[in-house]
């Protein structure tokens, strides 16, 4: 695998060989520079995307909104794959994200897009599989519309063998038994009172562990702040994005340099 742009292409060895390095830091320092373009605040990903380049020693410049350009794919990647090693792109038109990745001989992580949140679901899932219950042991429910978190939730944990579950219409009917649900922010078009979830839909389901995906907002996807739930997974849970996203880094830097 060359890149982190779509969940579903992952294969189970790949998903596992990645979790497998989360732990094992690696003095990336000979392995060249780092691009980086972060379209949006990315709070939380930039805040552990870049901590986790300084710990394995990666160097990296920012290009600030750098596929806003007239440019083929294939002339951009032509010119910048000499100065780079690896690329880490959030941003929002995940096509041409893709074509820039299609077009590069270098490594691309999506660091989240319109349509997939690769890294958040792959640290998410570690944590879970790692922390609470093994995920081929474990049922999941994805709560709410599609989004690009959910997306990757739902390619991650089946990957990885849970059965998962998605609940985005009110009127279906509640499962009775769940280990994890996750939750994540609603589009600007959606809104359905019948999908904001309240801690009796949790008392339903067996008080299954909460995901709420961040920034949450209470009176739409959660009726209630999280915080007041026993089984909420905690802000510290979000540590593990910058743990596993070291892993992806090395996971694909190495991977390059076999293929060079």
């Amino acid at each position: 695998m060359k890149d982190l742009i779509n969940t579903q292409s992952i294969p189970r060895d790949t998903l596992e060989a990645i979790w497998r390095l989360v732990g094992t830091d690696e003095d990336l320092r000979s392995a060249g520079m780092v691009a980086c373009s972060f379209q949006g605040s990315g709070t939380r990903t930039r805040t552990t995307f870049f901590q986790a380049f300084d710990q394995l020693g990666l160097k990296t410049i920012e290009l600030p909104a750098f596929l806003d350009t007239a440019e083929r794919a294939s002339d951009l990647a032509g010119y910048l794959d000499q100065f780079y090693s690896l690329y880490v792109i959030r941003y929002r038109d995940h096509e041409k994200l893709e074509a820039f990745a299609k077009a590069s001989k270098r490594p691309v992580i999506n660091a989240m897009s319109a349509r997939e949140h690769p890294c958040e679901a792959i640290a998410d899932a570690h944590w879970f599989h790692t922390s609470v219950k093994p995920l081929d042991q474990s049922r999941v429910l994805l709560w709410g519309p599609t989004t690009n978190v959910l997306r990757s939730w739902q390619h991650i944990a089946g990957t990885a063998g849970a059965v998962v579950s998605v609940m985005s219409k009110g009127a279906e009917t509640l499962p009775v038994s769940v280990d994890l649900v996750i939750t994540d922010g609603w589009p600007s078009y959606f809104a359905d009172p019948a999908l904001s979830l309240t801690q009796a839909h949790l008392e339903h389901m067996g008080l299954p562990m909460l995901l709420p995906t961040p920034p949450f907002t209470i009176g739409q996807e959660v009726a209630f702040d999280p915080l007041a739930y026993k089984n909420f997974t905690g802000y510290e849970q979000k540590g593990s994005l910058l743990t596993v996203q070291k892993a992806i880094i090395q996971y694909l830097i190495n991977g390059n340099k076999q293929r060079d």
